[in-house]
């Protein structure tokens, strides 16, 4: 056993622990249409997490590198439960530093991975608005727009996907940007994940640092749609948080006796550990990557859906357990309630499930050799 590769990983994941607990302090200052968790992403970066998920041989961690996936699971979970803004914002710059690695050409990996140990923020941006999406010109220029940009302004290095004139297969670029320039924060007035910096952001003019991959890499399955696992990990973490809030004010205000509080409680707990086992084996079998890239996606399906499930379900039972309390601003749980609500608000998720189960419908295994590494291929 590799002990100096086992050391890196359980850094990140104590770095975890503590930029989760920072970040909880200061959520509530943050919970504003202006903010944004300036002073946690310093802290990514000074406890090296921004760095963490570039191989040990060029200055991070290898988090999430096999056989890293239950490290950057732990860290995706405990970074969600501090803020689920900040977890947003770490699960983009995580996913686009993947992207490199995975596609980029040797130069520009370099390039580009010393970017995020210097410490630049990177995220992802694939979403555009109805008309004026981003299309790479002839001259090598973007013209267009990005919508639903977490982290607009603030994001230093955006992985974007554009169209060259005439043809529909995405390309991925990574472009630079200044702080503070081309962002447009005005439509972000959401229920929650307000600290998240989402806008629209135009990159027209601007020349991209790099292309990665062939036209259409960026859809590449398993890695696309079984990526969501990342996004359901943060979720695990506010789904936490939740869950104790919910459990603190029970044992503060004793009201901990009243069995059908503690039979909320229980089920809340089930609800809990269910996505919490969801998301770990989620994250071996896309790190595994032996099992057909269909079943992979439908096992990642299944996972949002539980996790969503899970969070709607532990969501209400606090609520009910607290009651109007739970609902007024400075309560532990009135936050947190809000950014979870809006924060598994994910794309298609009727899809994802009747996608999972036209795969299930077409397997030929029984049902206990679904999800088996190795099976199906």
């Amino acid at each position: 056993m590799d002990r100096g590769r086992d050391r890196e990983p359980a850094r990140a994941v104590a770095a975890a622990r503590r930029i989760a607990s920072l970040s909880a302090g200061r959520a509530d200052a943050q919970d504003r249409d202006d903010g944004f968790p300036a002073a946690d992403i310093l802290d990514l970066a000074r406890l090296g997490l921004l760095a963490a998920p570039v191989p040990a041989e060029e200055g991070g961690d290898g988090l999430g590198g096999e056989p890293g996936a239950a490290d950057l699971a732990e860290v995706l979970r405990l970074v969600g439960s501090g803020s689920l803004a900040l977890g947003r914002l770490y699960e983009g710059h995580v996913n686009a530093l993947d992207l490199v690695l995975r596609y980029a050409a040797p130069a520009e990996r370099r390039a580009l991975l010393a970017d995020a140990v210097s410490g630049h923020l990177f995220g992802v941006w694939n979403t555009e608005p109805p008309t004026g999406g981003l299309v790479l010109d002839e001259d090598g220029s973007l013209r267009g727009r990005k919508t639903f940009a977490s982290g607009a302004g603030r994001v230093t290095r955006a992985l974007v996907t554009a169209r060259r004139p005439g043809r529909t297969e995405p390309e991925m670029l990574v472009v630079a940007l200044d702080p503070g320039t081309r962002a447009d924060l005005s439509a972000w007035r959401a229920q929650g994940m307000r600290a998240s910096a989402t806008g629209t952001v135009d990159l027209t003019g601007l020349a991209p640092l790099a292309r990665l991959g062939e036209p259409d890499d960026y859809h590449r399955e398993p890695h696309f749609s079984g990526g969501a696992w990342r996004f359901a990990a943060v979720q695990l973490g506010g789904i936490e948080a939740v869950f104790e809030a919910w459990r603190g004010h029970l044992a503060r205000t004793g009201r901990g006796a009243d069995p059908h509080q503690l039979a909320r409680l229980g089920e809340g707990a089930i609800a809990l550990e269910g996505a919490r086992l969801f998301v770990a084996r989620a994250a071996g079998l896309v790190a595994d990557e032996t099992l057909a890239p269909e079943r992979i996606v439908a096992f990642v399906g299944l996972t949002r859906l539980a996790v969503e499930r899970a969070g709607l379900e532990v969501l209400g039972l606090a609520q009910r357990s607290v009651g109007l309390q739970g609902f007024l601003s400075g309560h532990p749980l009135e936050r947190l309630s809000r950014d979870l609500a809006t924060y598994l608000r994910q794309p298609a998720p009727d899809r994802a499930l009747t996608a999972a189960a036209a795969t299930i419908l077409a397997a030929g295994e029984p049902a206990d050799r679904l999800w088996v590494p190795g099976g199906a291929g």
